[in-house]
Order: C-alpha cells, then structure tokens, then sequence
C-alpha cells in the first residue's frame, strides 16, 4: 500500500497526469502493515522534484538559426507553454510573430496582446488561419494540435518545436529543429540567441488583422437572433469578468463561442474537454476549479444537450458543498436552444444534410428554476438587451447561480475559413427543406456564400 500511493503521487507530478491508485475490497479491510524486508516486498520513500530540462546548446543555436532566418514567423502555442508567458511575449515582439492558441492554450497568453490571433482549428480565428497561411516559418511551444488541415503546408514553412515530452516531438508537423525540454527554461536558455527583426510589416499586418478580427466578432454577436444570439451571450460575459475568474466550456456550439468570444484576460484561468470534446464535462470542471480556488470565482458555459445529460444532477453537487467557498461565486450559464446543436450543424455544412428532427430535438426545461428548487439563484433571459444586467446580478450573487438564457439554434459555429466543399454542403442542405433554412439569420447566409465565392465578409 505504502509503495502504490508513494509511486502514484510521483508518477503524477513527474509526468502531469492522473494517477488511479484501485483497492479490491478486502485489501481495505485488512490492518496496515509496514513492508518487510524480505524477498517480495517492495520498500519505496516519498518525494519528488522536478528537474530542469534544457535542450543542448547546439540544438538552441540551430533552432535560432531558423527563427531568426524566418521573414514572417508565427508561433502556435498550447498547454504545455503554460507560465511561460513572458518570455513567449519577448520571443513573439523581438520576431515580430503573431502567436495563435490552441484551444487547450487558450489562457497561455492574454487575448488583448496585439499580435495575439486567438484560437486555431475549427473554433478558431480568421486572423489564426491568415497567420498559418501566411507564415514561412512557424515555433510550436507545448501543443500537439493535430488538425493539419488548419497548418502550413508540408515544405511551406521551416518549423522549430519545443515540448517537455519527446513522444510529442515531430508529431503533428514535420520539424527542422525538436527541443526536448520545459517551455519557459528552453525560451529562456533560446531568447540570448533570437535577433530583432528590424522589418515590421509583417507584424504590422498581424495586428491590423487582428483588429479588425474583433469588430467584425462584435458585429456577428450584436446581429439580430431569435429571440438571443449564442454568441451575444459571450461577448457580453468576457468583459465582466474578475481579472481571478475561471471560465470552462462544454463541448458543442457552446465551445465555439467560448473560443472567439470569450476575450480572456491576464489572470484568468479556462478549459474545457479539448482531447475527446466529451459532452458533460463544464459542470464537473467547474466544480473541481472551486474545490481547488474556493476563493475565485468560477464560470461554466453549457449547451442544453450537455445540461440535460448529466450536468443538471451535478447541480445537487453545488448545492450540497457551495457554503463550504470562500467565494460563492459559481455560475453556470445554460445556452437554451432546444436543439444539439453542433451536430445539427455538422450535418448542414459537412454532410449536406438538412437538420434530422429525431435525433436533433432537445426537451425544453426550465433550468433556472430548477436552480431554485436547489436553493441557488435562478436567472432567466430571452432578450438580448437583458444580457449585460444578468451577468452582473450572477457576477455579484450570494449564491450559485443558474443563468439560462434562451438562444437561436440557427447562428452557425462555422470554421474561421470556408471551403467550397462546405459551402456547397450547406446551401445544398438549405435546399433540402431544412426546417430553419428560413430562420438561418443573414449574418449566417452572407459568411456561407462568401466562402463560396471566395470573399470576405
């Protein structure tokens, strides 16, 4: 017993995994015993330090060989660049790079960076996917991304990774240089080596890009929905939050938003289930952060579809603990559109299909009042003008909160490019006799038929 616990502890703080320690039952009913030194028994002593790992010299310098050589370079960073942030934010100014997030890195750096271009991938950003088309030299710090269609062509761009684990080295993209060795040690030990790049149009285009990102994000999230759009919701959120909050996303339409919209602050902590994208997992996420910071305040952002399969019996779970926090600030906001609404979309723009009703619909509930049944605060919203008054009375509760708010099904999470395969699929399962094809707003229908025809919105 004494060597499985031991062990199990510093597999888990050496390798930053779980760790499943299972005991039959009759071993939990017997007395302790110390381990006897005899043949057979295992006698192990506790504690752990991790090292600090660095790649060779000769490595770092080929590896700024490659960066400083590169005319416009990008950076892709994930979770494992995790506290590294100021020395990727002097590596991205002295390159002139703009970094992109993977959604797992979405906290790694402060969204209000200039040359910060958000999420990459199907949730991602139009300026992420104009940085990966466009660079010709690209730095991956902690991420194993793996939607190539979303990265630079094979021989299009020269690329240097840096990860703590060499199994991760070289997986996703081919690479010029591999540094096996922590993010923020291996940027430290490389930065020395990193030259200014004194041309900055390159950086410059970054940034215009960038800004003009986010007044066409704030322009699709004030369109007009029936009767809230999803991404309203979000974008009336990000600003109101504490500097300390903690914000997590299920899986669905909801992720989409909590990518783009979601403007995450220096401070902030965010994730959600980015390896499986398993359903039901916001709750939970957010359940465990308060146990682990009683004293910030947490945010969950859940589908309907999620909310109804498990989350809701989660709810018992706050009740059950929530005075125990320091902080009892604990919101959930449930997106209420009666529909699974990612898969509705897939079918449209990837399969061509019209919405299936069958397996598609979604009970309507009434989850703020549930909330109060719990004993904690419910708050309803079906008007866009009410958003912003909602998030502050949850943001300054007393107790958990419930906010549902009743949103359009029919805002399409669309990917930051649209490609013609995509477009056709989608106008095709318009054509169908899709049931919303009607109701798609034209916000929706513009950005479709620009990627049909090759424009920009």
């Amino acid at each position: 017993m004494r060597h499985l616990l031991e062990r199990s502890i510093r597999v888990a703080k050496a390798d930053n995994t779980p760790a499943v320690v299972i005991l039959p039952k009759d071993n939990q009913d017997e007395e302790y015993e110390e381990p006897a030194v005899a043949h057979g028994f295992t006698r192990s002593g506790v504690g752990y330090s991790k090292p600090k790992i660095i790649p060779e010299d000769a490595d770092l310098c080929r590896a700024a060989e490659v960066l400083n050589a590169g005319k416009k370079v990008a950076v892709l960073v994930g979770a494992g660049a995790r506290g590294a942030a100021p020395q990727l934010i002097e590596i991205a100014t002295l390159l002139g790079a703009g970094v992109a997030k993977a959604l797992l890195g979405k906290d790694v750096l402060p969204d209000d960076l200039p040359f910060v271009t958000g999420a990459i991938g199907l949730l991602g950003t139009e300026p992420s996917w104009d940085l990966m088309q466009g660079c010709d030299t690209l730095l991956m710090v902690g991420t194993g991304f793996p939607w190539s269609e979303f990265l630079p062509k094979d021989g299009a761009v020269r690329v240097v990774q840096i990860d703590i684990k060499a199994s991760m080295l070289s997986l996703r993209y081919p690479v010029d240089v591999s540094l096996h060795g922590d993010a923020a040690a291996t940027l430290k030990a490389l930065l020395p080596l990193i030259q200014r790049k004194e041309n900055r149009e390159w950086a410059k285009a970054i940034e215009t890009n960038i800004t003009g990102w986010w007044k066409k994000l704030e322009g699709r999230a004030k369109a007009e929905a029936n009767p809230v759009n999803p991404q309203h919701v979000v974008w009336e959120m990000s600003p109101l939050l504490p500097a300390n909050a903690i914000v997590t996303s299920d899986s669905g339409s909801c992720a989409n938003w909590y990518a783009r919209d979601f403007r995450v602050q220096q401070g902030q902590a965010a994730s959600l289930s980015g390896g499986l994208a398993s359903m039901g997992a916001a709750v939970p996420y957010a359940i465990g952060a308060k146990f682990a910071h009683p004293d910030r305040p947490v945010i969950a952002i859940v589908g309907d579809g999620a909310m109804q399969m498990n989350n809701m019996a989660e709810l018992i779970t706050v009740q059950k603990y929530w005075k125990r926090w320091a902080d009892p600030r604990w919101i959930v906001c449930v997106f209420n559109n009666q529909d699974l609404n990612e898969v509705t979309w897939e079918q449209r723009v990837m399969e061509g299909n019209p919405r299936f009703e069958t397996s598609q619909d979604i009970p309507d509930f009434a989850y703020a009042k549930f909330g109060e049944m719990l004993g904690l605060r419910g708050i309803f919203v079906d008007s866009p003008g009410r958003l912003a008054s909602a998030w502050q009375e949850a943001l300054s509760s007393e107790r958990p909160v419930v906010l549902e708010v009743k949103t359009d099904p029919e805002v399409a999470p669309l990917p930051p490019h649209v490609t013609f395969k995509e477009a056709r699929s989608f106008m095709s399962a318009m054509a169908k006799g899709d049931r919303g094809a009607g109701r798609v707003i034209g916000d929706t229908a513009r950005q479709v038929v620009d990627g049909l025809f090759g424009k920009r919105d």
